[in-house]
């Protein structure tokens, strides 16, 4: 296959893959999941068109009542108290606050419980002793898919026009990239109705805001996530996706905007917000935030690291910040010493994950511009995508080492830090055939464990490091390794992932949100918070590799299958 042909066909084979297999094993799967997005759109709500996209979050919001409250550690969890629901005005609270916050044997803990109430957890169905994965994956969708309705006034979350999927856990909003992982178990075919739901979600959110926020949480709104939205919108046509492109060319284009702001300000040495420019003139992207101040999710967390270092606050802050823009939060890649936190470096790093991505995103664009007949837009997105496809082979090809790594545009150089993204130019097809072999065997002698893949080669400590395995990196290994004719090493890592999930269900009844792929059997540690489960990526990572390597010893055919009412999208 011709290294075209290769870029066309892997940056949407995901959406191709349901149509490989029966449709009596997608539906086991999916149905659960799609008739709970088609009930709920009733209970949605519509949300207005003319709402102010200028929200506050909740630190700005209460300003020193969330500065106490967090500083003073009432809740284990700092997220908790960013996601607290007001029973009054925030102008009413803040006033009674300011009135009381003075007076004898006046109590935050007691004040905090009066006027604020707190959405519990979104809990895992107990696993029927008849149910086997397949079963308790269509259970979760139960849980997992919910209306997003119109907040509190002073609540921190942010309104949907349609049913979401949450991770779970303490996570009770939707995830931008979380989603599309999520969106691999649910999809029932080639024009399913539940995916446009949610895909609509993601096309409102950039309409309203200008980009896909980190979650739909003000506090998110600063930032983003990896830029799935083209392959969400891939998943709405599998027969075409260039049509599906053309009709969402406008909020494409526009997340391609956002990524690229500023790109005439930003010089070689100079970056402005995510536009890095080398030495060369060659632009490529970073991670980033647009705030420099704690996050309030983390807030006291936040304070206590950078009090703890020489460096300047703010850029502690910012540098935490875009780890969580990422979705690495947190991992050796983003660390100047590769162990400790508080060296944290991600704006200085040029990620091979995001740049391609972004190739993919412009690739996404030239279709859709091709498709209604707009020339000088193709011809703009084909020389924006040639670009950077030029500038990821001269700065993030090592061809000595034969894989992809990150690149550190202030010391101009790699960061040498082997990790799985190096295997994101094989899902959004720009390596060439012999890059991607060479790639294949390096992660195949490094990060290959007896659980599936490992995400970093070094141990730190941090979630996103050795021991732990995560479930939408297998998937990008997966896809991009099928692609490019690496079958077996494709087979081989889906298979011991999912004898992984698998056994971590046994013993415990949960599918999880990271895994340890060296000890068998054991969930994944590491993290600002203690491990949740649920999950949704696992989840729909989960179902989509059962269907392209069924067990029926984790999947039966006998397992019941419960009839569900069907709906209509509006």
């Amino acid at each position: 296959m011709c290294a075209g042909s290769i870029r066309f066909v892997v940056a949407f084979a995901a959406a191709a893959a349901f149509s490989f297999f029966s449709l009596r094993t997608r539906q086991r799967i999916a149905a659960g999941a799609a008739a709970l997005l088609l009930a709920s759109v009733a209970a949605a709500g519509t949300v207005a068109a003319g709402a102010t996209a200028a929200v506050a979050p909740p630190s700005e919001v209460y300003g020193d009542l969330f500065a106490a409250v967090q500083s003073h550690g009432i809740f284990t969890d700092s997220k908790q108290f960013a996601d607290a629901i007001p029973r009054g005005t925030p102008s009413g609270i803040l006033a009674a606050w300011n009135s009381r916050r003075q007076s004898p044997g006046f109590s935050l803990r007691e004040f905090v419980s009066e006027h604020f109430e707190f959405e519990p957890e979104a809990a895992s169905p107990a696993p029927a002793t008849h149910s086997d994965l397949c079963q308790h994956i269509a259970d979760l969708w139960h849980v997992l898919v919910r209306p997003m309705t119109s907040p509190a006034q002073g609540s921190s979350l942010l309104p949907l026009p349609f049913a979401a999927i949450v991770p779970g856990g303490r996570f009770r909003e939707a995830y931008y990239w979380d989603s599309y992982f999520s969106l691999l178990g649910i999809s029932v075919d080639a024009t399913g109705e539940p995916v446009q739901g949610i895909v609509k979600n993601f096309a409102y959110l950039i309409d309203k805001y200008g980009h896909v926020p980190n979650g739909t949480r003000s506090y998110y709104l600063s930032r983003s996530q990896p830029p799935f939205f083209y392959e969400m919108v891939a998943l709405t046509s599998h027969d075409d996706p260039a049509a599906a492109f053309a009709r969402y060319l406008p909020q494409l284009r526009r997340e391609h905007a956002f990524w690229m702001d500023g790109e005439a300000l930003a010089k070689p040495g100079r970056p402005y917000r995510r536009v890095v420019v080398l030495a060369d003139s060659a632009r490529l992207n970073r991670y980033w935030d647009d705030r420099a101040a704690p996050r309030d999710e983390s807030y006291r967390e936040d304070l206590t690291l950078a009090k703890g270092t020489d460096r300047p606050a703010g850029e502690v802050y910012r540098n935490l910040r875009a780890a969580a823009e990422s979705g690495w939060d947190f991992s050796s890649r983003w660390l100047a010493d590769g162990k400790t936190l508080g060296s944290i470096g991600t704006t200085n790093t040029v990620p091979v994950d995001l740049n391609s991505l972004l190739f993919g995103l412009e690739t996404a664009i030239r279709l859709g511009c091709a498709r209604v007949h707009d020339q000088v837009c193709a011809d703009e997105f084909t020389r924006r995508s040639a670009a950077r496809h030029a500038a990821i082979d001269r700065y993030l090809w090592q061809n000595d080492s034969g894989v992809f790594d990150d690149f550190d545009w202030r010391r101009g150089r790699p960061t040498d830090r082997l990790s799985i993204a190096t295997l994101y130019p094989l899902f959004t097809g720009l390596a060439q055939p012999k890059q991607a072999h060479r790639v294949a065997r390096i992660v195949e002698a490094q990060l290959l464990k007896p659980g599936g893949l490992a995400t970093t080669a070094v141990a730190s400590g941090q979630q996103w490091d050795l021991p732990n395995g995560w479930a939408p990196l297998q998937w990008i290994a997966v896809r991009g390794l099928r692609a490019y004719g690496e079958t077996e090493l494709a087979r081989t890592i889906a298979q011991r992932w999912l004898a992984n999930v698998d056994r971590v269900y046994r013993t415990s009844g949960k599918l999880v949100e990271k895994y340890d792929v060296v000890d068998l059997g054991r969930s994944g540690g590491g993290g600002e918070y203690p491990l949740q489960d649920g999950f949704g990526w696992t989840n729909g990572v989960t179902a989509q590799l059962l269907q392209l390597y069924p067990d029926p010893k984790r999947c039966s055919a006998a397992a019941p299958q419960a009839t569900r009412p069907t709906a209509t999208l509006h």
